[in-house]
């Protein structure tokens, strides 16, 4: 399984916040952002973060996407 960031993006979007501000607002670094641009693991603490920086829940921001293994 794989994770994706989509969610967050697309809530971004509808809120009108701009990625560079999430970054700086929750001071995430450079790499940490580069990594949910590519759908890339994160610290559960970053994404937690993030859900307190826009008031919602873990599931709002991101899930899990199946691979095609089984």
């Amino acid at each position: 399984m794989k994770i994706s960031y989509k969610k967050l993006w697309v809530m971004l979007i509808e809120r009108e916040i701009p990625k560079s501000t999430l970054r700086k607002d929750i001071e995430l670094s450079p790499g940490t952002m580069s990594k949910l641009n590519k759908n890339e693991d994160v610290a559960l603490s970053v994404l937690l973060r993030i859900c307190d920086y826009l008031n919602c829940d873990i599931g709002d921001i991101c899930e899990a996407v199946r691979t095609g293994k089984k």
